[in-house]
């Protein structure tokens, strides 16, 4: 099938790329230096896999050529979200008026752009030569082309038996069970699946919060959780940090927003707000007084395999630690400028915990699992590890010499 994917974004990008590698013929159109960049080969996101499918689609900024003789346009236009996770939809939806009226009538418009429901019962109204189609969108930082091109199942959400053929045809190739629904189902979908892994998450790191208290493991209690059949081994339930990036939050607010009256959805976002400050306590507890006290901070993207700081709470953690006269020195494999952070970027892990009082491990990239004990401990002024996660509880967690601090551990505090 004809394709033209709009949005040359996270979402748009990797949406254009699969596609286009499961046999369609794929236009991603953007804007002019969007289109530029991709045409030239290069990616404008790190994820594993996608510079390698970069050549499959054409890339366009003129939605007349994108559009001609295409049987679908795919709006997958990343959603803005500010700094209180509320969503600038109104930004989606004027980029699609204005690409709309070059659509040929009666073409199909299958939306993934994370809206909030009720959002294609709007477009329909205002575009009713048109037909629209809900997939909500399955992007996985980090892991964006492999769940893109091998999903679990497809949710799908159409007017009926309208337009699914041609539904049907476009994700077949993607060789996943579809879940047909309706359009308002489709779009609560997403909503309701990112609200119960944000309230997962909140659950399991306030009972982490009682393990601490308590003088009880919270991997432990991990363990036993997975190891029930109502639970298992899948679940959101490992403590760590708080959920960040603003896809989560973004969920809950829509949902807050359809039902003020919620008591549960507020409380999962403000129990989430205030498990931010648990790196910063471990970190003041650990060092004390933080002006001229030296920080290392590994990783600064949102997750692993990506280069996305949208949101990230590893670098609202280096401000903080700035903004108390610390010297905070990071590093992350992806990430290689960040312009106005009050940090010193370094090129290796060792380097950035050169001289630290303490050691902040914020993104669990592999290669800081390869780093033996003694080369980060003889780097350190003092052998203190604050790691949310465990990620390195086997290696520096392990370690007598160190002052291992993470969620849920009785020595936590």
């Amino acid at each position: 099938m004809r394709v033209c994917v709009l949005g040359l974004g996270h979402l748009g990008v990797v949406t254009a790329a699969g596609l286009a590698a499961v046999g369609h013929e794929v236009v991603g159109l953007g804007t002019e230096d969007e289109a530029a960049l991709l045409a030239s080969g290069e990616a404008p996101v790190v994820e594993p896999g996608l510079a390698a499918l970069l050549a499959g689609p054409r890339w366009s900024a003129d939605p007349t050529a994108a559009l001609a003789g295409a049987e679908v346009l795919w709006l997958a236009l990343d959603t803005p979200v500010d700094d209180d996770d509320h969503a600038d939809v109104g930004a989606v939806l004027e980029r699609f008026a204005g690409v709309a009226p070059h659509a040929t009538p009666g073409s199909l418009v299958v939306v993934s752009s994370q809206l909030p429901v009720g959002t294609v019962a709007r477009l329909e109204a205002a575009w009713p030569a048109l037909a629209f189609a809900c997939v909500p969108e399955n992007l996985r930082l980090g892991a964006a082309i492999r769940s893109f091109l091998e999903p679990e199942r497809i949710v799908v959400g159409s007017r009926g038996e309208a337009g699914r053929d041609r539904l049907a045809a476009l994700l077949t190739p993607l060789a996943a069970p579809l879940e047909w629904m309706s359009v308002e189902s489709a779009e609560l979908v997403k909503h309701a699946l990112n609200a119960f892994l944000a309230t997962s998450i909140a659950f399991t790191n306030e009972i982490a919060a009682v393990c601490e208290l308590a003088g009880a493991d919270a991997k432990e209690v991990e363990r036993g959780l997975r190891s029930d059949p109502r639970v298992g081994p899948r679940a959101y339930v490992a403590p760590g940090p708080p959920f960040a990036g603003g896809t989560l939050a973004r969920d809950l607010r829509y949902l807050v927003q359809r039902r003020p009256e919620s008591v549960l959805l507020p409380a999962v976002l403000a129990a989430n707000e205030a498990h931010k400050g648990w790196v910063r306590d471990a970190v003041v507890a650990a060092v004390g007084a933080l002006a001229g006290r030296t920080v290392a901070v590994w990783g600064l993207a949102y997750k692993p395999e990506s280069d996305s700081v949208r949101r990230s709470e590893s670098v609202a953690l280096c401000t903080w630690l700035a903004g108390r006269g610390a010297h905070v020195r990071a590093h992350d494999p992806a990430v290689r400028r960040l312009p106005g952070l009050a940090a010193t970027l370094c090129e290796t892990p060792l380097d950035a915990a050169a001289g630290a009082h303490a050691l902040v491990v914020a993104t669990a990239w592999r290669e800081y699992r390869e780093l033996a004990p003694d080369a980060v401990i003889g780097r350190m002024a003092e052998p203190v590890v604050v790691d949310a996660g465990r990620f390195l509880a086997d290696t520096l967690g392990c370690d007598a010499r160190v002052r291992y601090l993470a969620v849920g551990a009785p020595w936590a505090h």
